[in-house]
């Protein structure tokens, strides 16, 4: 009869402290993934799901992970490891939306086609469920060509883009050196393709090759 009593206020003891436990964990998971999701575009709404562990040890540190290979978006989860006295693990269920704008194509287009503002329209909704590389806004896909056909409504991706090119193979470009306090410029001639923002070398009139980055007026940059 002693022994089923001591049973008995031992569960007693041990339901509030586990549950207590379980809203550590679960208050460490949000934390981190609010941390984590700070620099996301659009609204970010954060619905943490039920741990499914009935008891977990007592734990004085606690710290929250992301698994490997886990993007933070949509549905996912989030780990949360004991540091001491205990040692163990458990995976949080966590629902990531993000609100946010992102660029659709409103008709077929073809590969090798450069966009025009007609082209493209702009609606929001869940972005979190969208492959990574969404554009925001048309502006950033005007005027840049397509590397493969997309059909109508299809969001659009930046890494489906080629930006024109500022810069012809064996053409002659201004080279401008800056540093702290002074610029220099001379002249090379191209010795490769360059859209704005790429690497490219140049040839310069005393035989030395450089690199430098493609500006939007042609030129190539160097920064020391």
């Amino acid at each position: 009869m002693l022994l089923r009593c001591f049973s008995l206020l031992l569960a007693l003891i041990a339901g509030p402290v586990a549950a207590a436990e379980a809203d550590i964990v679960l208050d460490t998971a949000e934390r981190y993934v609010r941390l984590q999701t700070q620099g996301l575009p659009g609204k970010v709404r954060i619905t943490m799901g039920r741990l499914e562990v009935d008891r977990l040890p007592p734990c004085s540190a606690h710290e929250a992970y992301a698994p490997p290979g886990t993007r933070l978006s949509g549905r996912t989860h989030v780990g949360v490891r004991c540091l001491g006295p205990n040692v163990w693990s458990v995976l949080v269920p966590v629902q990531i939306a993000v609100t946010g704008n992102y660029v659709v194509t409103t008709r077929p287009l073809a590969a090798g086609q450069t966009l025009q503002a007609g082209d493209l329209a702009t609606l929001s909704g869940d972005i979190s469920t969208l492959p990574t590389g969404i554009l925001e806004a048309p502006e950033a896909a005007v005027g840049k060509t397509l590397r493969n056909a997309l059909s109508a409504g299809q969001p659009l991706r930046s890494d489906q883009l080629i930006s024109p090119l500022v810069i012809r193979q064996g053409q002659s470009v201004r080279v401008t050196s800056r540093g702290t306090g002074f610029a220099v410029s001379s002249e090379g001639r191209a010795l490769a393709n360059a859209s704005e923002g790429q690497v490219v070398q140049i040839r310069m009139g005393s035989g030395q090759t450089v690199s430098g980055i493609a500006q939007a007026d042609g030129s190539v940059e160097i920064a020391f």
